[in-house]
């Protein structure tokens, strides 16, 4: 198992990150209520934490023990700009030893089976 090395934030920005994170938590979209429903109370085994800070970015959702991150994409996230952001923001995360796996809003309301069964399989895995 992967160990958890804390990510710090840069001191500027943690208190406008820690705003944000709780403003996310308390306007959740449906797809995050979804998932946050299927991951609270180590529902899947493990425990999960929801809008965690790690380094200067927000986590939807991550698993620190399995080192696994979540990340719910909404429509905005196929635009250009955001889609390169996305992808700088995983391999940082991927460079500080995280796996992240991504669903898109419609996956999570609409295919929740699978979307456990792939979160299932990454918690599981040898």
């Amino acid at each position: 198992m992967k160990e958890y090395q804390y990510c710090t934030c840069n001191p500027a920005n943690y208190g406008k990150l820690k705003e944000f994170a709780k403003e996310n938590k308390k306007h959740a979209t449906e797809a995050e209520s979804i998932m946050w429903h299927l991951l609270k109370n180590n529902s899947l085994g493990f425990p999960f934490r929801r809008q965690h800070i790690i380094g200067d970015f927000i986590a939807d959702f991550v698993c620190l023990p399995k080192m696994l991150i979540i990340e719910l994409d909404g429509g905005y996230h196929q635009l250009p700009e955001q889609s390169v952001k996305d992808e700088d923001r995983t391999l940082w995360l991927n460079n500080h030893g995280f796996e992240v796996i991504r669903f898109t809003n419609e996956q999570v309301v609409g295919d929740t089976d699978n979307i456990l069964r792939i979160i299932k399989d990454k918690l599981y895995e040898q």
